[in-house]
């Protein structure tokens, strides 16, 4: 049969904002290639927005199928692209759109790290699909082989650079010299960041993302309450300074693991040498590393974030989804079948290089030093090469940058040997602490 005389897959999109838009171009002008791919046309036959305006500036998208109904496109498509992002009506149209029949493609982290095993469990119950390629690394194909060329392997770790605007203000303070205020301004203004960055910049996004793929990854109910958060907000230019000293860079990392402790997410700033992989990754791009008992290490790397990568991997679900219709099958399932304990942030334990702020006098080393070992931390390193930018309005001598890099020890008590360190009366102001990714 001429695929002329076969009736389209609708696809439905909600939202057409930077990804919404390019999603739309790459489904209208390749048109006739997907077609071709796929064995059967695709239709976009409903695009919901706020403003039907707002589609204005896109020429490819037919204004006959704009329109401010948005539950109308949810309910009448083959196939529902959600773009909207948040977790409040994105959850109720995805929810519907599957009640109605029909399969999703989203790249809506924020609701899958909150609602995911909800909307996972809704779909298979129906017997439609659930696709989210985009919602974790842009244009990188990550997920899908998690999901699918790993399925028969046992995934243990991964880490990753997955936040592209935190990459973008690390590396502008590591090459400039700046502190993070006046990056971040400059990020802001060149559209790198958005005008309210905290969802970024304090590390909720990529604590999305590691939700994510804690679940897939381990096969367990993993949400963004799971994950333990530590953004880049308090990092300064000493101690970017302090790094590059080292031959060391600091990047924001999402790192879970599946250990005997139990399943832990966490997202956090850290020290990586200049060697490693992730030290040169830069920008928007993205990085994650896997490990996988018989595969061992694998790396995926590409751009994270921008209209056109990330649209390229909506539209590549969608091509995926439009298949199995045409065959008339569904694809895999988000097997949640593991009821794993989640491990406490305090019981981790990694290598830790602190910075304190001190009274340039003699025995003061030595009062710290003897800190750490009351508490039973090991110090592996002493740095005291660098001088502070912070100033001590209550003392009259110099002040000197103590860097301190500890053997492995557990957060909790790195914490409260820290504490006890500040409670001498020559340490000044807050300490910075960066774990080291070794």
């Amino acid at each position: 049969m001429a695929q002329e005389d076969v009736a389209p897959i609708r696809v439905g999109l909600l939202g057409a904002g930077t990804v919404g838009s390019q999603t739309a171009r790459l489904l209208v002008e390749q048109k006739d290639e997907l077609a071709a791919r796929i064995g059967r046309p695709v239709e976009l036959t409903g695009v919901a927005c706020l403003d039907p305006a707002e589609t204005d500036p896109f020429p490819w998208i037919d204004k006959s199928v704009v329109t401010t109904d948005t539950m109308s496109v949810a309910t009448n498509a083959d196939i529902v692209v959600e773009l909207i992002g948040g977790t409040g009506v994105a959850r109720k149209f995805v929810l519907a759109a599957i009640e109605s029949g029909a399969s999703v493609v989203t790249a809506n982290k924020a609701l899958l790290a909150k609602y995911g095993p909800e909307i996972y469990a809704a779909a298979e119950a129906k017997g439609v699909d659930i696709y989210f390629e985009a919602s974790v690394g842009g244009a990188i194909p990550f997920l899908k082989p998690l999901r699918e060329s790993l399925v028969g392997d046992k995934v243990t770790s991964m880490l990753g650079i997955v936040n592209g605007t935190t990459n973008y203000i690390l590396d502008e303070m590591t090459t400039k010299g700046l502190d993070f205020d006046d990056v971040l301004k400059d990020a802001q203004a060149k559209g790198y960041a958005e005008a309210d960055p905290t969802g970024d910049i304090e590390g909720y996004d990529a604590a999305n993302k590691a939700a994510i793929m804690a679940t897939l990854g381990f096969h367990t109910n993993v949400t963004i309450d799971d994950v333990s958060v530590e953004g880049i907000t308090k990092i300064t230019a000493d101690d970017i300074a302090a790094a590059t000293a080292e031959n060391k860079v600091i990047k924001l990392l999402a790192v879970v693991e599946n250990g005997e402790a139990g399943v832990s997410a966490r997202v956090y700033p850290a020290l990586i040498s200049n060697e490693h992989p992730l030290a040169s990754v830069h920008g928007s791009f993205n990085a994650v590393f896997v490990k996988a008992e018989a595969a061992d290490d694998l790396m995926f790397y590409g751009r994270g974030a921008g209209g056109a990568p990330t649209a390229s991997a909506v539209v590549g679900d969608v091509v995926t989804e439009a298949r199995h219709i045409a065959q008339g099958c569904t694809g895999p399932t988000i097997p949640l079948y593991k009821d794993l304990k989640k491990a406490p942030i305090e019981a981790s334990k990694a290598e830790f290089a602190v910075r304190f702020v001190i009274h340039d006098n003699p025995g003061v080393l030595a009062a710290i030093a003897a800190k750490f070992a009351e508490h039973g931390v090991s110090i592996n390193g002493v740095n005291q090469d660098l001088k502070p930018t912070l100033k001590d309005p209550g003392y009259d001598g110099e002040l000197q940058q103590l860097r301190l890099v500890t053997h492995m020890t557990d957060e909790l008590t790195l914490r409260e040997t820290v504490k006890d360190v500040c409670s001498l009366d020559c340490v000044v102001g807050e300490p910075s602490i960066l774990r080291v990714l070794n």
